[in-house]
């Protein structure tokens, strides 16, 4: 599987530009989600790492589905993964994808080429815990993710074209 991960400013660019078999939108809650012509999975809930108020926070069942996007699709697919920057809820959600597609304890590798391949990266802890519960890796993900810190600050992640075989 192919993963494409970007902000909303580059889902057109990036329709226009190669096929995309699927589409991943992570926005929230009342937030417009651009049009595509390609089958897209919409999650609505807030960029939070922890439960507040008024705000819709990132569930196992939003990673449950996360997770059970690669099943849906065939193997050579690409899979459009979008959030409004690019930084937090995107790169988490190809992050979690990535650690499903590999092996336990690939997970600080993973990590690694997901911050060279965005420097802006900043993934969604909550998302990241929770995938890391649902995939039994016994706190690796969360780990791995913190390892590698907080992005650089930036308006935009880099767009990112990830390659999970």
């Amino acid at each position: 599987m192919r993963l494409l991960v970007g902000p909303i400013s580059a889902v057109q660019r990036l329709l226009n530009a190669q096929r995309v078999d699927h589409v991943l939108t992570l926005v929230s809650p009342g937030a417009e989600a651009p049009p595509v012509a390609a089958p897209r999975t919409l999650l609505r809930f807030n960029d939070i790492v922890e439960a507040r108020a008024g705000l819709v926070a990132p569930s196992p069942e939003l990673i449950a589905t996360i997770l059970a996007l690669p099943g849906r699709l065939a193997r050579d697919a690409t899979l459009l993964i979008h959030c409004h920057a690019g930084v937090s809820r995107s790169t988490a959600a190809a992050y979690i994808l990535a650690c499903a597609a590999r092996p336990a304890g690939e997970e600080p590798a993973l990590a690694a080429h997901l911050r060279a391949a965005c420097p802006e990266a900043t993934p969604n802890a909550l998302m990241v815990a929770l995938a890391d519960e649902g995939l039994a890796r016994g706190g690796a993900m969360a780990r791995a993710i913190a390892g590698i810190g907080r992005g650089a600050e930036a308006f935009e992640g880099t767009v990112i074209d990830w390659r999970l075989d």
